[in-house]
């Protein structure tokens, strides 16, 4: 199209940027903004090729914008921003403008934009809030406009003097005559404007005549200013006719001079028009001159008496100070080796100008409204005083006094500032001739700053640390202090803003420590680096905070931060810097920035610039790193001694001392994570941008921090693979709002390490979620309209950073790492004192965020909190909390909180069971129910990442069963059939996530699960009358046989407990009846199939349906008839052989799928039951290779103590009956042998292996023992009366005697004793396999925890014969002396028990 038809391309543009101007299209965001900025520079750029279409485009919407009429503030200031952006357009149109492509149609368009580029010049108001930035933006499209097209201006001004010189009004329009001051002037058009105001000015009256003089004088500056070398080539090379002009111009003013008023008024233009002769002033200068040059003569030296006080007039004396500063000011153009004439006049005026203007005693003051005025010609005089002689400071010492004026103090400030930007001619000095001051300007900041921030009551100054350093700053600033002075806070804050642009301008003004110890220079730096950060935040000054923000980021570029502390560099930087990131992060973390989001920008350059240092400074902080790598301070000094024999820069004191390892650093890291993340669930589409390319930087310096220290970059950054796919889609620019949230919290929930910085932001996160849901619930008390989209973002933020949470602190992931520092004497203290509630302890901080099963933990109020909100009944605001929060919940919830959501969703519905009497049926409880049914569906169609692993941590049965139930109870009416719809959909996703769940009893739950549902099937789709509720059951029957035939899958029937019948029979019976309910729904859609087709409409519609329907019947019979074949094929075989060719087609369909599934009709065999368990036993007894046994050993380690002894019994009679009972054995002891601490310990505990040993002799010893020892029992209990066993002192009875039990203790015991030895032979041969696989396990285990020197040695204790007769006895024998007290027994048993333990 640009190609064919420019024309229309270019009106294209022009109409776009048009369309999208404020007053067309409201308030601007930063998508609008850009937009616009974009249109701006196509313009431009089409502007160098079609001038005459954008300019008459561009004319035309500035006419159009100027006639509008509006009403309202917010118009206003969108007009306003209007015609700056068009005239700011037309400025950069017109200065791209060819000198060399003037065409009389461009000449033509000029001329219709100059009357509306007037009319913002001359309808200037004072003091209307934007009239001074449209005047200004006007006048540089003047001065662009004048470049190229002189002609035009000038003609309109010639016009306008003609006019006013046959004009007989004493009250005349000048405007046209003031556009002189505004318009480019280069020498010879300086020239036509001299030559034309002589022909013209003695016939004008005298208020044309004062405008003529007043913008002469400033077309004047506007020649030097822009045209220096011209001015300066004047005095090298005088032009005859330049000189000419300005002498006659210079006689007609003086003519007009007649009374002091008028002198004064003419006075500064006299003293220009003589700096245009230099051949005039040097003629004037020597004692005699002729007599037509007389009058300049007498001008001068008027004009020195006037400054003097001579003149008699105070008005005078104030035009001879304004004339003297212009000649000041225009001898600085003219280089000081030309030795012109100008400087002598210069030296015999200079010292009582600055007499006059810097007096601390009497200021110079013109009257209201002059005070800008008189400012501007102070700064004039400073600026140029040191231009003329830099070390002639006494002028400066005077401003920067403390008993003098705060005006002074502006001047200087401004002056400074003047003198660092405007510095481009070659013999101007340097503002390095006043760094010896930047002490003074500091202490000045400091006073100025604590003013300011003491008159916004909303913000504190920030505590300094107490040093003697501070002290006697302090001490030297209170001199500002005491001065009393009638300026309010709004003077100081002028007066800051200048010295934070002078700071922006020139660091190193601020910076600049030439005698100071290096303690003394980093608190001087920390103290005016923190008194800018104090300024950020400030909301009533947006134009102090941005300078601030602009200073800061000049004071961190990298080679200015080489200036913080030129003597230790790195370690300067890590602290103050640190303490910037804290300082403004909790800022913007308390949302105490009405331009976060500029700020967060700002933030980012930070970032960058901190990165660059480093990477400036890497080799350094490799070197560091390995010196403090050194572990004593001899062998660091050796090391470093080593690095500074090749590197000279930096002493041994700072390579020891660099690095971040102070707390400021950690927290700090620490703060800007919870603010980056914080700003993720920003509504504000930009902010979340500025925030995900910010982890961008943080990777970086963990990049670099970890190349210089050789650690992994996750020691540093533990999160650092999120951060960097974070990073990665801040790039999305094109992204929505909502798309780009949701790709926000996909990554939130990758998370996997707990760090400070994103537990301490879920926890601030919550806080401020839970007074936002407050705020919302009191719609409309609260305006909830702007801050909805807010919560819904912090809603999904904590759903999807919740997980993170509950992971315990113990585990973390790597530990955050912070850069090498030196010895703890030799590290400094921060430079600020944030305060014990200001920095809290990250460990701590963190601790107290980890993970507890309590129901206290604000994870679990944050679910308690949303649970609550799945029914929210507000009038308002209830459906879009419970939309919300449903979908929230089912798409962004962290898989980590998946179990616990499970355990308070059973809790929640179970409720409704736990009472006596029937289940609660309301609103509410049905309302919870269906959110909870979707969360689920949600939860378990969405395979996040991660989800697998959690899913199954916590069973769902329960509350499947209860949510069926529930449901069964609410009827038939359409909102009960859309719910049970909706349930066994949710039961089908969940049997397709069946893998990844946990069941406690999977086969009972499915059977009871199938019984529900299936009571659905053709409950009401016969009976219903309306259509509507027809469709809708049918639906419903449709999902239900889509759920049933996903939980028939491989379901072996299990009929109820206790029905009274055998298993087998009723098996069959539950089959006949699933099998019988799946051919009449066949039989039904069939019949449903035949009247659609006869009737149409929408029963045609409907019959479309049935076709799925009935493959999802043919289905269901195909698994119950597969995973059920004993039972059920003899139910289902006759319909092969039905009359009903339907029927017959049907049974041989289902046939056929059962077949394709490959179901073994091996299961039909009469041996079915005990083949089946023949196969499990083969499994349990399953040996390796190796002699391992994979699954008892794994049976032992999962089944709980509890049922030890329910195991072991199995176990052993398994293995017995495969005869590895030695297999097993050998496993159990040689595990339990293992873990023993010390022979004396060995099956001693409750442990399996003791269980299964004692299991053994228990069933294979019972007979043995019986044999063995019941002749010697009944001995003991046949024994007399007299004769007593009773061996302790305390219980002997009268006539007892001890000696006497004592030896009939032991006659009996060796009785005993020598029974078991010879009962050898007939000791069971299993037991004696025990024995031997005990021996030889203990052996075997002991032998190789034993080292080489214990085996030569024979140091190690083996176990013998006595370590088994020990086991034996305990594990065996001892067990048959077990007696209850009093038993008759119990005498004499427990004696031989304790004679046997003895021996």
């Amino acid at each position: 199209m640009a190609a064919h038809k420019p024309v229309e391309w270019v009106q294209a543009v022009i109409t776009r940027f048009d369309e999208q101007l404020p007053i067309k299209v409201g308030h601007q965001n930063t998508h609008t903004k850009i937009s616009t900025e974009h249109n701006k520079e196509c313009l431009i750029n089409i502007s160098k090729y079609k001038f005459s279409l954008v300019i008459s485009g561009l004319t035309n919407i500035l006419k159009n914008v100027n006639n509008m009429r509006i009403f309202g503030e917010a118009s206003e200031k969108n007009l306003y921003l209007s015609q700056l952006i068009i005239l700011d357009t037309l400025e950069k149109c017109l200065a791209g403008q060819s000198k060399d492509c003037l065409r009389l149609d461009e000449t033509m368009l000029v001329k219709q934009l100059l009357p509306e580029i007037c009319h913002f010049i001359h309808t200037y108001r004072e003091g209307h809030q934007h009239a001074a930035e449209l005047r200004a933006s006007a006048s540089a499209v003047l001065f662009s406009l004048s470049c190229n097209n002189f002609n035009a201006v000038f003609s309109r001004i010639s016009t306008r003097l003609q006019e006013l010189t046959v004009c007989s009004e004493d009250n005349v329009d000048v405007h046209d005559i003031e556009l002189m001051q505004y318009i480019n002037v280069d020498c010879s058009k300086l020239k036509r404007l001299l030559q034309e105001t002589v022909l013209k000015f003695r016939a004008l009256k005298k208020p044309a005549q004062l405008a003529v003089i007043n913008s002469l004088e400033k077309a004047f500056w506007n020649w030097v200013e822009n045209y220096p070398d011209e001015f300066t080539m004047l005095y090298q090379r005088p032009q005859a006719d330049m000189a000419e002009a300005a002498e006659k111009l210079f006689d007609l003013v003086d003519s007009f001079a007649e009374s002091a008023k008028r002198k004064a008024a003419v006075w500064p233009l006299q003293i220009i028009l003589l700096i245009l002769c230099p051949e005039i002033l040097h003629t004037i200068s020597k004692d005699t001159v002729e007599e037509s040059k007389a009058n300049k003569k007498l001008f001068l030296d008027n004009l020195r008496k006037a400054l003097a006080g001579q003149g008699g007039s105070k008005q005078l004396m104030e035009s001879a100070a304004i004339a003297c500063v212009k000649l000041c000011k225009a001898s600085t153009y003219i280089n000081w080796e030309d030795h012109s004439t100008i400087f002598l006049l210069v030296q015999s005026i200079v010292m009582d100008l600055k007499a006059l203007l810097f007096n601390p005693a009497k200021s110079f003051w013109r009257g209201t409204g002059s005070q800008n005025a008189d400012v501007e010609l102070m700064m004039d005089c400073f600026v140029s005083c040191f231009r003329i002689n830099p070390h002639n400071n006494q002028h400066f010492k005077v401003c920067l006094a403390s008993s003098s004026p705060s005006t002074f103090h502006f001047v200087l400030v401004n002056s400074l500032h003047r003198i660092i930007t405007n510095s481009h001619l070659d013999w101007w000095p340097k503002i390095d001739a006043v760094y010896c001051y930047s002490g003074e300007l500091r202490f000045m900041f400091s006073d100025t700053l604590n003013r300011v921030v003491q008159g916004a009551s909303t913000h504190a100054p920030l505590r300094m640390t107490p040093s003697l350093t501070f002290k006697g700053k302090m001490s030297t600033s209170l001199k500002f202090k005491e001065k009393a002075t009638d300026l309010d806070t709004r003077s100081y804050k002028c007066l800051l803003l200048a010295l934070v642009k002078l700071i922006h301008a020139d660091p190193k003004l601020m910076l600049h420590n030439p005698v100071k110890q290096t303690p003394e220079m980093q608190s001087s730096t920390a103290e005016l680096i923190t008194g800018l950060v104090q300024l950020v935040p400030l909301t009533n000054t947006t134009q102090l905070s941005q300078e601030a923000m602009e200073a800061l980021l000049v004071l961190h570029q990298p080679e200015t931060i080489e200036l913080w502390n030129p003597d230790a560099p790195i370690e300067t930087f890590w602290d103050i810097s640190s303490q910037v990131l804290f300082l403004i992060c909790r800022k913007l973390i308390g949302q105490q920035m009405v331009n976060g989001t500029e700020v967060l920008k700002w933030l980012r350059e930070i970032l960058i610039c901190r990165n660059k240092f480093l990477l400036k400074n890497k080799v350094w902080y490799c070197l560091s790193s390995a010196a403090t790598d050194c572990f004593d301070i001899e062998s660091r000094e050796v090391a470093m001694s080593q690095i500074l024999d090749s590197f000279v820069p930096f002493s041994f004191q700072e390579c020891a001392t660099m690095g971040g390892g102070i707390p400021i650093c950690r927290q700090a890291q620490t703060k800007l994570e919870v603010c980056l993340y914080m700003f993720l669930w920003s509504p504000d589409t930009e902010a979340v941008l500025v925030a995900m390319s910010c982890f961008r930087h943080l990777c970086e310096e963990a990049d670099i921090r970890s190349a210089a220290d050789e650690v992994p970059v996750q020691n540093i950054l533990p999160n650092y693979a999120t951060f960097s796919e974070l990073a990665s889609v801040s790039n999305m620019m094109g992204t929505g709002r909502s798309t780009l949230q949701k790709r926000v919290m996909a990554l939130l929930r990758r998370i996997e390490h707990p760090t400070p910085g994103n537990i301490e932001a879920w926890e601030d996160t919550y806080a401020k979620w839970d007074q936002a849901t407050k705020q919302i619930l009191n719609f409309p008390k609260n305006k909830a309209d702007d801050g909805q989209q807010e919560w819904i973002n912090m809603t999904g933020f904590l759903c999807a950073l919740g997980g993170v949470c509950l992971q315990q602190r113990s585990t973390p992931g790597p530990a955050t790492y912070s850069p090498p520092m030196g010895p703890m004497s030799e590290r400094k203290p921060s430079m600020i004192s944030m305060g014990p509630c200001e920095v809290s302890n990250p460990v701590a901080s963190a601790t107290s965020c980890s993970y507890s099963a309590s129901s206290e933990t604000p994870v679990s109020r944050f679910l308690d909190r949303l649970l609550a909100l799945l029914v929210c009944g507000h009038d308002r605001v209830g459906l879009h909390v419970r939309t919300n929060v449903k979908d929230l919940l089912g798409l962004e919830l962290s898989p980590a909180l998946y179990p616990m959501l499970f355990n308070k969703l059973r809790n929640s519905i179970g409720k409704f069971f736990d009472t006596q009497g029937p289940v609660p049926i309301n609103d509410t409880n049905t309302q919870f129910v269906e959110q909870t049914i979707a969360i689920m569906k949600n939860l378990l169609d969405n395979h996040t990442e991660g989800s697998s692993e959690h899913l199954g941590q916590a069973s769902i049965e329960t509350m499947m069963l209860n949510l069926v139930r529930y449901v069964r109870i609410l009827g038939n009416v359409v909102h009960a059939i859309q719910i049970k719809t909706k349930l066994c959909q949710l039961v089908e996703v969940m049997m397709e996530r069946r893998d990844d769940l946990s069941f406690c009893q999977e086969m009972k739950f499915r059977n009871k699960m199938v019984e529900y549902l299936t009571d659905w099937v053709m409950g009401t789709s016969n009976q219903a009358a309306d259509d509507d509720i027809k469709c809708l059951t049918r639906d419903l029957d449709q999902a239900s046989m889509e759920a049933v035939v996903s939980l028939l899958a491989g379901l072996p029937l299990q009929p109820e407990e206790g029905d009274g019948v055998e298993l087998m029979e009723a098996k069959s019976q539950l089959f006949l009846k699933y099998f019988t309910l799946f051919m009449n729904l066949l039989n039904d859609c069939s019949e449903v199939e035949d009247e659609g087709q006869a009737v149409g409409g929408r029963k045609r519609g409907m019959s479309r349906r049935l076709a799925s329907l009935r493959h999802c019947t043919v289905l269901a019979m195909s698994n119950l008839l597969n995973a059920n074949v004993d039972s059920g094929l003899m139910h289902s075989i006759g319909l092969g052989y039905h009359k009903d060719l339907q029927t017959r087609a049907t049974f041989m369909e289902v046939l056929t799928k059962i077949l394709q599934q490959g179901t073994e009709f091996d299961t039909l065999a009469e041996t079915v039951l005990a083949d089946r368990f023949e196969r499990l036993v083969e499994l349990v007894t399953m040996m390796g290779d190796q002699g391992e046994l994979p699954i008892a050993m794994a049976l032992a380690n999962v089944v709980p103590g509890s049922q030890w002894d329910e195991l072991a019994r199995v176990l052993v009679t398994l293995f017995d009956s495969r005869h590895l009972l030695y297999q097993l054995l050998w496993n159990m002891f040689s595990k339990e042998v293992e873990l023993a601490d010390s022979m004396q310990t060995l099956f001693r505990g409750n442990s399996l292996a003791s269980k299964i040993m004692t299991f053994c002799f228990k069933v294979y010893g019972a007979a043995y023992l019986q044999k063995l020892l019941e002749p010697l029992l009944k001995g003991v209990i046949t024994t007399p009366d007299h004769i007593s066993f009773e061996v302790d002192p305390t219980r002997l009875e009268q006539g007892e005697n001890l000696e006497e039990n004592q030896r009939n203790l032991l006659q009996i015991t060796e009785r005993f004793f020598q029974a078991i030895i010879g009962s050898s032979s007939e000791f069971p041969p299993q037991l004696r396999s025990v024995c031997h696989c005990l021996y030889q396990a203990t052996c075997h285990s002991l032998l190789n925890k034993a080292t080489v020197k214990e085996k030569k040695e024979n140091k190690k204790a083996f176990p013998g014969n006595g370590g088994i007769l020990s086991f034996l006895f305990f594990s065996f024998l001892s067990g048959l002396f077990v007696c209850t007290p009093g038993d008759i027994f119990s005498e004499h048993f427990i004696c031989t028990e304790v004679i046997f333990s003895t021996s």
